[in-house]
C-alpha cells in the first residue's frame, strides 16, 4: 500500500500539530497524567486515520475495451434516467452515482478509453454528498470524456459535507487510457456518471464498487 500524493501535506501539517502538542504537554506539565495518555492516544488515532484516508492500495484494474469501470470507491446511490443541461443541452442520459464516505479509498479512475472533451470548475456549497441536490449546487468539476461520437460520459467529481478538495487531474483535449488517475477527493464525496441510454448498466442502487474493478456498465 502506498500513500497518495495528494495526502502529503496534509499528513506533515498532521505529523506537526501532533509533536508540538506533545512539546507543548510536556512543557506545561512534566509529570505524567492519565489524561496526557488519552491525549496522545487520540493524537496517534487522528494521525493514523489521516494516513489511511490517503491510502492507495495495490490494485489489479480490469481493462476492457467494451466497459466502463468504476472510478471511484463507494455505494451506489443513484441509477436513473435524467436530462442533463451541462454540456449535452438537454439530453436524457443514465445517471449512475457513487457516494464515497470517508473511510472509502478517494482516488478517482478514469472508466474508459478517450479524449476529454469539456472540463470545468464549479464552486459551490459543501452539502452532504448523498443529497440529490449536491450534484448541481455542492463544489464540483465537470468533465466529458469521449471514446467516440457515441460512446462518451459526463464525469462529475462534487465535493461532500467534509471535502474540502476537489483534484482533477484532466485537461481539455488532453488522451486518457482506461485505469489512470482522474484525480482525488478529500474526505467524503461523490461521483456521478452520466451515460449513454443505451448503455447495458451493471449495477443498481446499494452495491458497492471498487474504483478500477468494479464495472460500471458496457457500451451497446
Amino acid at each position: 500500500m502506498k500513500i497518495h500524493k495528494e495526502g502529503f501535506t496534509s499528513i506533515i501539517i498532521t505529523t506537526i500539530i501532533f509533536l508540538a502538542s506533545v512539546i507543548v504537554i510536556q512543557i506545561v506539565s512534566k509529570d505524567f497524567h492519565w489524561l496526557h495518555g488519552i491525549l496522545y492516544v487520540s493524537f496517534i488515532i487522528t494521525w493514523g486515520i489521516v494516513v489511511y484516508f490517503f491510502r492507495v492500495p495495490k490494485r489489479k484494474f480490469v481493462f476492457d475495451e467494451n466497459a466502463i469501470i468504476s472510478p471511484a470507491d463507494g455505494k451506489i446511490v443513484v441509477v436513473e434516467k435524467v436530462i442533463v443541461n451541462e454540456f449535452f443541452r438537454n439530453e436524457e442520459r443514465l445517471q449512475v452515482s457513487i457516494f464515497m464516505s470517508p473511510l472509502d479509498v478517494h482516488m478517482n479512475i478514469i472508466p474508459f478509453n478517450g479524449i476529454i472533451k469539456y472540463f470545468k470548475y464549479y464552486p459551490g456549497k459543501y452539502l452532504f454528498a448523498w443529497a440529490p441536490k449536491s450534484s448541481l449546487i455542492n463544489e464540483r468539476t465537470s468533465i466529458v470524456l469521449e471514446k467516440d461520437s457515441k460512446k462518451n460520459a459526463l464525469i462529475r467529481q462534487i465535493a461532500g459535507a467534509l471535502a474540502r478538495r476537489i483534484v482533477c487531474y484532466c485537461k481539455k483535449d488532453k488522451s486518457f487510457n482506461q485505469g489512470e488517475q482522474l484525480g482525488f477527493i478529500k474526505f467524503g464525496s461523490r461521483v456521478d456518471l452520466f451515460l449513454p441510454l443505451d448503455t447495458k448498466i451493471n449495477v443498481k442502487i446499494g452495491d458497492r464498487v471498487v474504483g478500477g474493478i468494479s464495472i460500471i456498465g458496457y457500451w451497446d
